[in-house]
């Protein structure tokens, strides 16, 4: 399946958690739901994924955790607050450097516009 076929399912999965759920809930309970529904339309999902840092030539375990992994190809990272910053943005990119995937995507949960708050992150190695 071509990412962006997977990327495509993604989206549809979350407006269904948005649509069933709405705002204002934790962070967990987005995640528990997407994951769902990612599995229910037959995408392979690993949650709180251990991402180790490489630095120069030693591997650190410092507790890095991808929020959703699907089809081992592309990052979720979700988040419920008020307001995404500059460094949830970042944070996105870091991990596509540090695990050489592709593709993440950020999503916030707590908004009245789902469809404005997915954000595509694309590793340009």
């Amino acid at each position: 399946m071509e990412i962006n076929e997977i990327s495509y399912k993604i989206r549809g999965c979350i407006f269904n958690v948005y649509n069933n759920l709405g705002p204002g809930l934790l962070e967990s309970a987005y995640e528990a739901a997407l994951k769902f529904e990612l599995e229910k339309a037959g995408l392979e999902v690993k949650s709180q994924v251990a991402l180790p840092m490489i630095y120069e030539t030693i591997k650190v375990d410092v507790g890095y955790r991808l929020d959703l992994l699907v089809e081992n190809r592309v990052i979720i990272e979700l988040k419920s607050i008020e307001n995404l910053l500059d460094v949830h943005h970042k944070q996105v990119i870091t991990y596509l450097k540090l695990s050489g995937l592709k593709l993440g995507l950020l999503i916030n949960f707590n908004t009245d516009d789902i469809s404005k708050s997915i954000f595509r992150k694309v590793n340009k190695f």
